[in-house]
C-alpha cells in the first residue's frame, strides 16, 4: 500500500483527503496547509495528521497529492519530484508551459510518475463512449457554470475550458493547425465567457464554448464522425450514440430509414453503452496508484496536462488577434 500525503486542504483538498482516507489502495499519512487556522480546523474535525511543512510531508510519503492553488503547483511538484516522490497534480498542471515542461524533464530524471487531475477523463459517461469515438471530424462542446467567485482569478479558459481541451486532445490524434478565439470579461478582470475554434491538421474542427456566468450549469460535448453521432453529458453522466448503416433489404415497420438524393438508404440505430456510475476523483487517484505499482503510464500524463495547458494559452493569445 502506497503512502500518500495531500498538499492543500481547501474545498477540493478536503474531498481528496476524505476519499484517500477511504481508499483501499493508499495509506493516507496526512496533509499540509499553509493557513494555520484552516489546517488546525481540518485536523481537529476529521482527525487527519497535520504536517508543519511541505518538506516534512514529502519525506513521510511515497506519493504527493498537490491540491494547492495553481501558482504553487510548480514549486511543490519540483520539491517532491527531486525527493523521488510520485506526484498527482490538480489541473491545470502549472502556471506556465515552461514550468510544465521542466516537471516532465525532472520526472524522467528522477524516475517518478506524475498524473494531472483532468477528472472528466474519469467521468463515467465519457468512459462509456470513449472507445466508440473514432476519427471525429467535428466536435461541439459547451461548459457553462453559474457564477462562483472561486477561480475567477484566472481566465475561464484555464478555469473551465481546459477540461474539454484535454478530453478533445485525448481523442483527436492530430497536431493543432490553427486556433481562433474570442473572450469577454463581464464580472472579472479576465474573460468570463470564451469561444474557441480549433482546427487540426487531419481536418477535424472543434468549436468550444465556456462560460462561468450562466443561468444554469451545462457540460455537454458532441462528436461527429463518419456514420456516427456521439454525445456525452458530463453533468448528468449520460451518453448517446447514434449510428448509421446500410439499410436492410427488407425494411421493418419500426426501422428508421433515411434516403439521400442519390437514392442511397441508410438505417439509423442506437448503440448506447451502459454507463457504470463511479466516483471520478477516487478513480483518477486509484488508477494513478495502479500505474505506479504496474510501472506504466498514468491515464492523464504530465505530457497530457502540458498539451492541454499549451492549447489553453494558444486560445488566450488568440483573444487579442
Amino acid at each position: 500500500m502506497l503512502k500518500i500525503g495531500v498538499l492543500g486542504a481547501g474545498h477540493l483538498g478536503k474531498i481528496h483527503l476524505r476519499l484517500l482516507n477511504q481508499s483501499e489502495k493508499f495509506e493516507l499519512v496526512g496533509f499540509y496547509d499553509p493557513f494555520e487556522d484552516n489546517a488546525n480546523k481540518v485536523a481537529k474535525e476529521f482527525g487527519y495528521k497535520k504536517f508543519d511543512s511541505i518538506t516534512d510531508l514529502i519525506q513521510a510519503v511515497d506519493v504527493v497529492d498537490i491540491v494547492t492553488p495553481t501558482l504553487s503547483h510548480f514549486e511543490c511538484a519540483k520539491e517532491a519530484i527531486k525527493a523521488g516522490k510520485h506526484v498527482f497534480l490538480e489541473k491545470p498542471i502549472t502556471t506556465t508551459v515552461q514550468e510544465a515542461e521542466e516537471l516532465i524533464e525532472l520526472s524522467q530524471k528522477h524516475h517518478v510518475k506524475g498524473q494531472v487531475g483532468h477528472v472528466e477523463r474519469f467521468n463515467p459517461a465519457f468512459q462509456a463512449i470513449v472507445s466508440k469515438i473514432e476519427n471525429p471530424m467535428f466536435i461541439e462542446t459547451h461548459r457553462l457554470a453559474e457564477f462562483n467567485p472561486r477561480g475567477t482569478d484566472v481566465p475561464v479558459v484555464l478555469d473551465l475550458m481546459i477540461h474539454d481541451l484535454d478530453a478533445i486532445l485525448s481523442v483527436v490524434k492530430s497536431p493543432v493547425k490553427k486556433v481562433s478565439a474570442s473572450g469577454v470579461s463581464i464580472l472579472s478582470e479576465s474573460p468570463d465567457i470564451a469561444n474557441a475554434r480549433v482546427e487540426f491538421e487531419n481536418g477535424c474542427v472543434a468549436n468550444i464554448t465556456s462560460s462561468r456566468i450562466s443561468m444554469k450549469n451545462m457540460r455537454k460535448t458532441r462528436f461527429f464522425q463518419k456514420d456516427a453521432y456521439i454525445s456525452v453529458d458530463y453533468l448528468e453522466k449520460t451518453c448517446e450514440v447514434v449510428k448509421m448503416k446500410e439499410a436492410p433489404a427488407v425494411i421493418g415497420d419500426f426501422d428508421l430509414i433515411l434516403q439521400n438524393a442519390e437514392g442511397v438508404k441508410k438505417q439509423i440505430y442506437y448503440d448506447n453503452p451502459v454507463v457504470t456510475q463511479n466516483n471520478a476523483i477516487l478513480d483518477e487517484l486509484e488508477t494513478f496508484h495502479d500505474a505506479i505499482i504496474g510501472n506504466y503510464d498514468p491515464v492523464v500524463t504530465l505530457q497530457d496536462g502540458t498539451n492541454a495547458l499549451r492549447l489553453a494559452y494558444q486560445i488566450i493569445e488568440a483573444f487579442d488577434q
